[in-house]
């Protein structure tokens, strides 16, 4: 008898993991009946019902009609709804126009950027100038 309490035992340790971590990967929206952390809440604290409440009335046992699309992917996670799908940026005008539009705002910038350290140069220079002028008559 005691050999069989073991055991009974381990099963519903057992049980009792595979449904804290069934509960915790199952995905919220796919909860029946209670919200997720209403079954991860009952699930630890009444491991031996909470377990078997969980199976019986919380887990998603059926795909829903909208969410089962064959699962022909190799990757199943791209064939999730509402998943932008990529498409090839030379066919996008509106992504290539946007491009566009940063180049030439960049290179405008980077024209003006160069533009006032030319003119920052020149007024230095011109400074110098008229420092030299001014000490040449000074030291002659």
């Amino acid at each position: 008898m005691l050999y069989f309490d073991g055991l009974f035992g381990l099963v519903m340790l057992g049980l009792w993991l595979y449904c804290i971590i069934d509960v915790i990967t199952t995905d919220a929206s796919r909860c029946r009946n209670l919200p997720k952390l209403g079954w991860l809440l009952i699930v630890l604290v009444l491991p031996d019902i909470g377990s078997i409440a969980w199976l019986v009335a919380g887990h998603p046992w059926q795909h829903s009609a909208g969410t089962d699309r064959g699962n022909t992917s190799r990757y199943p996670e791209y064939d999730r709804p509402g998943r932008h799908v990529p498409t090839n940026p030379d066919d996008d005008e509106a992504f290539l126009r946007g491009l566009r539009e940063r180049a030439e705002q960049q290179r405008r910038e980077y024209q003006a950027k160069q533009q006032r350290e030319q003119q920052a140069e020149q007024e230095r220079q011109r400074l110098e100038q008229q420092r030299w002028e001014r000490r040449e008559p000074d030291g002659g």
